[in-house]
């Protein structure tokens, strides 16, 4: 089991590192995670909801995201509540008090579900959140070391160097846990190091004598191409800069943003610079902006307006910058929102840039689908004509076509089965689109025609034969990873400790 001595240490991604190495070395790995608070979720091919991390991990081990990877998923629509996502499905809202008095009743399925997969599984993977020495919530722990104790899962603690005080994070971290759980603790892994290891090693020489823990390895900054769990990665401004990227992408960054991994692809292009903003003056040199998804649409429409950006988004329109509005943000785009279900209001203006009219239903749209786009595209999707396209829906509500919209796709599969439904709007000139479908921008066949339209409005000359596979990108770095990992990390040690660890279950089994 991984865990850390904070969120965003870089859990979700050392889980997805192990997996690649296990399966690179002949072994059946599968990721787990008991309980994930996140607003990334992705759908299973049977239309059941999960963490974009446990996905990434399962795709890092080689196999099909199972919902039993991440039973317990929690979605923030507020400071306060969050959407208890149960086994794929919506359980119900609760606030932090009502979820910790629900979790033991949580505990006995979990467990369930993970001796189910553990029953598949040569090697089990599994990932903590936040940190095990969130003491205050010791007593009815299901993802930290209550998960360890449930699994009888061996632990290594990953620590953050680069965000400062390592040390002091391995020592307290190890300090606050009980003692049974400390012996769990079988080694550290310091992470994100830039520098002379040199200067280190008599930090380390002295940690494990202080804490009788050895480190098992010192990771640099790796730059590698890989999903963030959730928001805390975009505080410090999340964005990607490279010396041939002549388009500009600005996605807003609203406060409840929703599967902002939708946008990886289109920052793995090789002309693309996208930026997450904040501020209505960064959108003023934009090629295109971006509406994420949301997870409480009407509060987030409410940001927009309070800092100006709905203006700034409006101006941006009239001088002709192209606008794409996704999941939530499609619906912002649209002329009026009536919500009965999720944020407490009940109806609001949109921007009022498609002729859309949405009205939220209680049952959630989860499933992947696939489909076509609109023959006669135009504007910035003057490209992009009748081209496959597949992806996931996640949302409430339920958007009415008004006569001076067109829709963008026409739909074919929902879950794998025949089914036929329009997605999308554009409006009448192509300068404004908006879809349901998240993960539209993995598909190059959409995507490189779509900039390749851009970069003309530029007067810039189109990228022929620019074939960028984002598949084969998430491959490539995953073996980057997984090869950094076996040079930085004492693997042969990490094998030992677990098959010590194994060894030892089957003789108190006996």
């Amino acid at each position: 089991m991984i865990q850390g001595t904070a969120s965003d240490v870089g859990k979700s991604v050392l889980v997805a590192g192990f997996c690649r190495i296990f399966s690179q070395d002949g072994y059946r790995c599968i990721p787990f995670k008991s309980q994930n608070m996140a607003l990334n979720s992705g759908i299973t091919a049977d239309g059941k909801e999960m963490g974009r991390a446990q996905i990434f991990q399962a795709e890092a081990a080689g196999i099909q995201p199972d919902v039993r990877m991440n039973p317990v998923l929690l979605k923030p629509t507020s400071d306060r509540k969050a959407q208890v996502v149960l086994m794929g499905s919506v359980a119900c809202n609760m606030d932090a008090v009502e979820y910790h008095q629900y979790k033991p009743q949580l505990q006995q399925q979990i467990k369930q579900v993970y001796d189910s997969l553990a029953d598949e599984a040569d090697i089990m993977v599994l990932e903590g959140a936040g940190s095990p020495a969130e003491i205050n919530l010791r007593d009815r722990d299901i993802v930290n070391m209550g998960m360890a104790k449930l699994a009888d899962a061996p632990v290594i603690l990953v620590a953050d160097i680069d965000r400062g005080g390592v040390f002091a994070a391995i020592y307290g971290t190890l300090a606050l846990l009980a003692p049974e759980e400390k012996a769990r603790v079988i080694g550290v892994i310091i992470n994100k190091f830039r520098g002379d290891i040199e200067l280190l090693k008599s930090g380390i020489t002295q940690i494990e004598d202080l804490t009788q823990v050895p480190v098992l390895g010192v990771l640099p900054w790796l730059d590698v191409d890989l999903e963030d769990e959730d928001g805390v990665a975009l505080q410090a401004g999340k964005y990607n800069s490279k010396a041939a990227a002549v388009l500009d992408i600005a996605v807003i960054q609203i406060p409840h943003i929703s599967n902002f991994t939708d946008f990886n692809a289109l920052a793995a292009q090789p002309d693309v610079r996208l930026r997450y903003v904040t501020d209505p003056k960064q959108l003023t040199d934009a090629d295109l902006i971006i509406l994420p998804g949301s997870k409480n649409t009407l509060g987030d429409l409410q940001w927009l307006i309070s800092r100006q950006m709905d203006k700034a988004i409006l101006h941006a329109h009239q001088i002709g910058t192209p606008i794409i509005g996704i999941c939530g943000g499609y619906q912002m785009l649209g002329k009026q929102i009536f919500d009965e279900v999720e944020s407490g209001l009940t109806h609001m203006q949109g921007l009022g840039l498609l002729d859309v009219e949405t009205r939220f239903e209680p049952e959630k749209n989860t499933a992947q689908v696939e489909g076509v786009t609109r023959a006669s595209l135009s504007g910035m999707l003057a490209l992009c004509s009748q081209q496959s396209v597949f992806g996931y829906e996640i949302h409430l509500g339920v958007s009415a076509l008004g006569a001076d919209a067109t829709p963008f796709a026409q739909m074919q599969l929902r879950n794998g089965e025949q089914h036929e439904w329009l997605d999308g709007a554009v409006n009448p000139d192509g300068s404004v689109m908006g879809s349901y479908l998240h993960g539209i921008f993995d598909q190059n066949n959409f995507t490189r025609p779509l900039l390749n339209q851009l970069r003309i409005r530029k007067g810039i000359p189109p990228l022929e034969n620019q074939s960028f596979d984002y598949a084969l990108h998430k491959e490539q770095q995953f073996n980057v990873l997984a090869a950094s990992m076996r040079e930085y990390l004492d693997m042969a040690e990490i094998y030992r400790l677990m098959r010590q660890h194994q060894e030892h279950k089957q003789e108190v089994n006996a």
